[in-house]
């Protein structure tokens, strides 16, 4: 006879963790899903996820989603506004929903609360003087215990992973700005841990009854400095930039710049703006020495996550012009004659420097290419040439396959020109008014100069 799965409640569940930790979860609990917009869902190996809404504002609501779970999950913070008119500081909107939880779990009947919180600086560390954000985030693990439920306190410092905000805030600033002004709190040490390695230490936590009521710090292999991030992270990203120490920026000016240049919420930067005073290393990683989870390099985990990010957020460029197709000619002719012809027309703006298959575009006076286009061999047919982008000043990430392909339509009388998973190095509104309208320019004048051959 099987041993029934534990019933688990997630409040949380959509989040940036919490969907990860869903998926994991579902495959060896009974998982309850707690949210004001949740439904019905699958884990990773086709569990059932069984969605309660419920405003956990709500006492009462809190209480009924929570009946029959054995174990309550929570994920929650309020520094984004919920409501259209919000009077109230996040860290009080956080004590109130993390007071409601605790007392909800008690009388629920809860036996286990498993709390993902932030690394808490020591004394010395701090001064005795707490930012706003990590003083909410213990004031939330005291809450959660005041009412006689067991807290497992699992702290942890910046989490890498496609979608969390303060790494999405990281990636604007280092794609968005060629010159980084990098003040005190830039020099501020973290330990930065993969999403993957904090859903692995909760799902433990579910399974480990030694963790029950105890602090769990934990992190990855590296501690690097805000500015050793922000460095790796434009590495990642393929982008050279420049870091200027400016030791009198205060951290006023430094959340307005990084509001304004990232987009992000005020409410959002603020608090992360003030924690980053503090060093943000943990201190004792006892259960991942339990665990043998030493945790995924800083630079892996941000690779992974700029991928994953990118292909579900960076906007990417379609476009398809109608050619017509030269008598006696194949694509592969197309592609080749595309780069002959391409200098000749923006002469004297334009040269192209050619290196076996590789085809290096460069504005003149400049060392760097602005575009690099590779014919792709094997891969190119002939009625179907492609020229894949592999670098450039104007190609962003490769994310994907980006490339301009020539294909020869079915009747064989017009050509299909096909940029397609193009990511532009230019900022978006600045491509969508030149770089844009200059390749549909190109593509017009080349479908012209093809009709004229012979």
């Amino acid at each position: 006879m099987s041993t029934p799965l534990p019933r688990v409640a997630v409040a949380g569940a959509s989040g940036f963790v919490g969907s990860a930790l869903v998926g994991v979860l579902a495959q060896r609990a009974e998982v309850i899903a707690l949210g004001r917009r949740v439904s019905e869902g699958r884990g990773a190996d086709g569990s059932a996820v069984h969605g309660r809404r419920c405003d956990l504002f709500s006492l009462r609501e809190t209480e009924a989603a929570l009946k029959g779970a054995e174990v309550a999950y929570y994920l929650v913070h309020s520094m984004l506004p919920s409501t259209r008119l919000t009077q109230a500081r996040f860290e009080d909107l956080d004590l109130l929903l993390a007071d409601n939880f605790g007392r909800a779990a008690a009388q629920a009947g809860v036996k286990r609360i498993i709390y993902l919180g932030g690394l808490v600086p020591t004394e010395a560390e701090s001064g005795g003087h707490l930012s706003a954000h990590l003083r909410s985030r213990l004031e939330a693990e005291q809450a959660l215990a005041a009412h006689g439920v067991p807290v497992t306190a699992v702290r942890a410092g910046l989490v890498v992973g496609a979608g969390g905000s303060s790494l999405q805030i990281l990636v604007r600033l280092v794609r968005r700005l060629p010159v980084m002004l990098c003040p005190r709190w830039t020099r501020s040490l973290s330990q930065p841990i993969a999403l993957e390695d904090v859903v692995s230490v909760l799902v433990h936590c579910l399974e480990d009854a030694e963790t029950t009521g105890r602090i769990c710090e934990v992190g990855g292999p590296d501690v690097l400095s805000y500015r050793d991030m922000m460095r790796e992270t434009a590495r990642v990203l393929g982008r050279r930039r420049l870091f200027l120490p400016v030791p009198l920026f205060s951290p006023g000016l430094s959340r307005l710049w990084v509001s304004l240049i990232t987009r992000s919420p005020r409410s959002l930067v603020a608090p992360l703006i003030q924690s980053l005073r503090h060093p943000m290393v943990a201190q004792d990683r006892w259960l991942q020495e339990r665990m043998h989870l030493p945790g995924r390099p800083f630079a892996e985990s941000l690779s992974e996550a700029v991928r994953a990010e990118g292909l579900r957020r960076e906007p990417t460029v379609r476009s398809v012009q109608r050619l017509p197709q030269p008598a006696g000619r194949d694509a592969r002719w197309v592609a080749e004659e595309y780069i002959r012809w391409l200098p000749r027309f923006l002469n004297p703006l334009l040269r192209v420097e050619r290196d076996g298959a590789t085809s290096r575009i460069f504005a003149r006076g400049w060392r760097r290419p602005l575009l690099e286009l590779t014919y792709r061999t094997p891969g190119s047919e002939a009625d179907r040439a492609v020229l894949d982008v592999t670098g450039g000043q104007l190609a962003g990430p490769r994310l994907g396959s980006p490339r301009l392909e020539f294909r020869v339509t079915p009747d064989a009388r017009q050509l299909l020109a096909a940029l397609q998973d193009f990511r532009p190095g230019l900022p978006w509104w600045i491509y969508a008014v030149t770089q844009a309208p200059l390749h549909r320019l190109v593509m017009h004048r080349f479908g012209r100069h093809l009709a004229r051959s012979v």
